[in-house]
């Protein structure tokens, strides 16, 4: 596990970003992504009844469509405490191998940290 104060600045960036995201929009999870051109995208939850897609889905896939060639790190912050294996294998998918990937509360408690 990581504290918060273990974090990078940019990593800690992501966890406000996915926190206030997550806030503004009152969703079930709120995640940030870091380009590996040091580029960020944020995002949250959409629940609608034609389209669901994870907030980290949301990230990967403005990431994708930014023209971006990858990832370095991500925050997810979630009220499961998860990630799914979906969203985990689409951040691998784009990122490869070795990206950081925090997981935390919803408030931006860090849970656990891993790479791809």
């Amino acid at each position: 596990m990581s504290a918060p104060s273990d974090l990078s600045a940019e990593d800690k960036k992501l966890v406000t970003l996915a926190r206030a995201t997550r806030a503004r929009t009152r969703a079930a999870e709120g995640a940030a992504v870091r380009d590996s051109d040091g580029r960020t995208y944020a995002g949250a939850t959409v629940d609608l009844p034609s389209l669901q897609i994870s907030a980290l889905g949301v990230c990967v896939a403005m990431a994708v469509a930014s023209g971006s060639r990858g990832l370095e790190a991500a925050v997810v912050l979630s009220e499961s405490g998860a990630v799914s294996t979906d969203d985990l294998a689409a951040l691998t998918d784009f990122a490869g191998a070795g990206a950081v990937v925090h997981l935390g509360d919803p408030k931006g408690a860090l849970l656990s940290t891993s790479t791809t």
